[in-house]
């Protein structure tokens, strides 16, 4: 696991796109986009319907891996509002095992800001933990220390004549957006314009490798 620190906070950056808080024992994951899959069949798009299974199996393995006792989900955690009501059995009781063993907190986005949380949980708009504020998408006007999610940053580079992209955190001493961890979740390139309004200028896209962080610049 890597370390790094944050706004004053010791944090575990995790290849898996996760982002671990050692100091609370929290695991916090962004764009989970539980039922996409299902949400796109609606419309005649068929995909494998497995990915909110595939997304909770990781999800436990690293409950289990990190010794997590707080789980916060930022945001998007459904594809859509209803995507609870379109849950699998199996992904049903999975999901509604770990939100009872877990404190474990749903912060809305744009794409299920009406969930029910009837699979268990808190939901909030945004929350404000020991200093950092936990939220979906960025907010340049808030010069407050912040996590969040929305815009799946992805890493891509060149390397030996290759094409090579891969998840990664994006940051600056006040901004933090986490990688999308769903199993069938994009990625938008990490210098993308958007982002860059977000996180403001001298960003680096942070790619957790073993057990060191490689840091690139992101161009503004």
């Amino acid at each position: 696991m890597v370390r790094f620190s944050f706004s004053g906070h010791e944090l575990v950056a995790l290849p898996q796109a996760a982002l671990y808080w050692p100091a609370r024992k929290a695991l916090l994951v962004a764009d989970l986009h539980f039922e996409k899959a299902s949400w796109y069949a609606r419309f005649g798009q068929m995909l494998p319907p497995y990915d909110s299974e595939a997304t909770l199996a990781d999800i436990e393995a690293l409950v289990a891996e990190t010794d997590t006792r707080e789980l916060w989900c930022l945001g998007d955690s459904f594809h859509d509002s209803a995507g609870s009501e379109r849950l699998s059995p199996t992904a049903r009781a999975k999901l509604e095992m770990l939100t009872t063993q877990l404190d474990w907190t749903w912060i809305t986005g744009n794409h299920d800001r009406a969930i029910n949380g009837d699979c268990g949980g808190t939901i909030l708009e945004e929350a404000e933990v020991d200093g950092l504020l936990l939220r979906h998408e960025a907010d340049p006007a808030d010069a407050r220390p912040e996590l969040s999610g929305h815009f799946h940053p992805k890493l891509r580079i060149r390397l030996r004549g290759k094409s090579v992209s891969r998840r990664c955190f994006v940051a600056t001493d006040t901004k933090l957006v986490l990688p999308a961890f769903g199993a069938l979740t994009g990625g938008l390139d990490a210098g993308h314009a958007e982002i860059v309004r977000a996180v403001g200028k001298g960003a680096e896209a942070l790619v957790p490798v073993n057990d060191r962080l490689l840091r690139f610049p992101v161009a503004a």
